[in-house]
């Protein structure tokens, strides 16, 4: 039975790599993001060392739950091993960003196959009263913000995700509102939602620091909510995307 769940994997990395790596946008973000990773180490106390962590932001930021990075105390051999995993693990969030950018580069030059495997099919409902001037009918496909946002709700990736996400969020609000000293509660949802959470917070700082501070707090959710909102959207485009090729293998 293990065995038998391998080669099941296998293609689904191999999607991945390929959507990572058979379109110029995702070959020169991987690019930038490995050089911004060359830089930190070359020049660690430059202004660019935090950009690798916001090019591969949101899953980047996740590093901060995880045991080793750079700075582990140990020294010698452990303090090396950590960095090297924790320059692993920023390699394999660029990854898949890349194949985010691949999979939404791919629907855009592909939208009219990719529009005919989504879905709720639209299946025509056959006519019981043959001879009449009843003609059988077709449900309309979503159309507008429905098919933009149906990625976003319809695979367990962007759920999963839009879950973290709202987890993140009501944390914040519960802090914020309800906690008498919120403190930084608000790193969650930016973190979970970067890069473009961060959009959010300079969006709602302004707000903070003027007569209408009591705005800033659901300024900073509603940017939030919509952040979180888009890379759900891109990450569904990602997980259709990897279920097209592997129920059209290619030839």
């Amino acid at each position: 039975m293990p065995n038998s769940s391998l080669p099941r994997r296998l293609p689904r990395l191999r999607r991945l790599l390929a959507l990572a790596t058979d379109n110029w946008l995702a070959r020169v973000y991987l690019a930038v993001s490995a050089a911004s990773v060359l830089v930190m180490f070359l020049f660690p106390d430059s202004g660019f060392a935090p950009d690798p962590l916001m090019l591969t932001a949101p899953l980047s930021f996740l590093s901060v739950v995880l045991p080793f990075g750079p700075g582990t105390e140990g020294g010698g051999v452990v303090e090396v091993l950590a960095t090297v995993l924790w320059t692993v693990w920023l390699l394999l969030c660029a990854l898949v960003n890349a194949a985010v950018l691949g999979a939404l580069v791919a629907r855009s030059a592909a939208a009219a196959p990719a529009g005919a495997r989504e879905p709720l099919p639209r299946i025509p409902v056959p006519s019981e009263q043959e001879g009449t001037d009843m003609a059988p009918t077709a449900r309309p496909r979503p159309q507008g913000v429905r098919a933009l946002l149906a990625p976003a709700v319809d695979n367990w990736l962007a759920r999963g995700y839009l879950a973290v996400v709202a987890a993140a969020l009501g944390f914040f609000l519960h802090a914020v509102y309800l906690s008498p000293d919120p403190g930084f509660a608000g790193i969650w949802p930016l973190m979970a939602t970067a890069p473009l959470g961060i959009v959010a917070s300079l969006v709602a700082a302004p707000a903070q620091y003027s007569a209408l501070s009591w705005l800033s707090p659901l300024l900073f959710s509603a940017g939030v909510a919509l952040s979180g909102l888009v890379n759900a959207v891109l990450l569904g485009l990602l997980a259709r995307r990897l279920r097209a090729r592997e129920a059209h293998p290619a030839t």
